[in-house]
């Protein structure tokens, strides 16, 4: 533990349980500084952070990618332990974590949530688990790299991940982007299950199943598109050249029978479409050249920065 080690806490309202994952993270990593990021809280999250020694700053534009990226500009560290404050993740993992991080030359650990089986409460409410899984595929499938648990809050960075990270996301969807720059920059990863429990009795989440989901789903797609445009928008024209195909198949087969075209509206539709499908694929291709320089430019800058604990030459 000789790396210089933050964990950071993004909070809103949480005054039930800061305290606790305060001190909880303070006996896993002594020599760790304990940040907690109030936003906007109208409780005392704030204060009873102050009052179990960490150090309390604040973020006034809300969401928890606000926080995160304001978190990941502010802070200096090696290693970054991010957790949520809701007292629901185990803290007493950390040092392993981190030594998996060191040990293994990692660039992020993520800490993959299983249901604790002496809980009695239920740590997943059922449309949770539902999206997890369904957007655990999804990534999976589209990037081609299995994902186990894109969503947890729960994860230990290194510097040269965090401070090449740009953090567009401003709400629940900061984790999903957190996932996918790694998965973009082919970074060395790994997932280690652990225990996750309800929150405490009062505590409440500031997830919103439904709307914070349909967020997420943009996400995804809107960086698929981003990454992989020449998959994304050779989909487009694969899906406007059928649809010309089959509005102009019927016009082919009366013009061979006839010789004559009758139904010029669909002819006319029909060509329309598939032009647009050819500029769609066009666009696909020049997007490519573009987005390979950007990921070129940023696999520069990630390998500008040393991993953790790591000398020169060979690990």
């Amino acid at each position: 533990m000789t790396q210089r080690i933050a964990v950071l806490l993004p909070c809103r309202n949480e005054e039930q349980t800061i305290g606790a994952v305060v001190r909880a993270f303070r006996n896993a990593l002594p020599d760790a500084r304990i940040f907690v990021y109030d936003n906007n809280s109208t409780d005392e999250t704030a204060l009873r952070a102050a009052a179990s020694g960490a150090i309390v700053g604040r973020e006034p534009n809300q969401g928890k990618g606000n926080v995160t990226r304001r978190m990941f500009a502010d802070i200096d560290a090696e290693i970054y332990v991010i957790a949520d404050g809701d007292d629901t993740y185990d803290a007493a993992a950390a040092p392993g974590l981190v030594d998996r991080l060191i040990d293994d030359q990692l660039d992020m650990v993520v800490a993959a949530r299983r249901e604790s089986g002496d809980d009695n409460g239920a740590p997943y409410r059922r449309g949770h688990r539902m999206g997890n899984i369904l957007f655990n595929r999804v990534v999976s499938r589209l990037f081609g790299i299995p994902v186990g648990d894109m969503l947890s809050g729960y994860r230990v960075l290194s510097r040269r991940f965090v401070k090449t990270f740009p953090a567009l996301a401003s709400g629940f969807e900061i984790e999903t982007e957190i996932t996918i720059h790694a998965l973009e920059l082919r970074m060395p990863i790994a997932e280690v299950e652990l225990p996750y429990r309800s929150r405490p009795e009062g505590s409440t989440s500031k997830l919103n199943t439904w709307w914070d989901g349909f967020r997420i789903l943009v996400t995804i797609m809107f960086l698929y598109k981003e990454i992989r445009p020449f998959r994304f928008f050779g989909s487009v024209f694969g899906l406007l050249a059928t649809i010309s195909l089959i509005l102009i198949y019927p016009v082919v087969v009366t013009f061979l029978e006839s010789g004559l075209v009758p139904r010029i509206p669909t002819t006319v539709l029909a060509t329309g479409t598939m032009l647009l499908g050819f500029l769609m694929l066009a666009s696909g291709i020049i997007l490519d050249t573009v987005s390979r320089g950007r990921r070129e430019a940023k696999r520069l800058r990630y390998l500008s920065i040393s991993a953790p604990g790591k000398e020169a030459g060979p690990p």
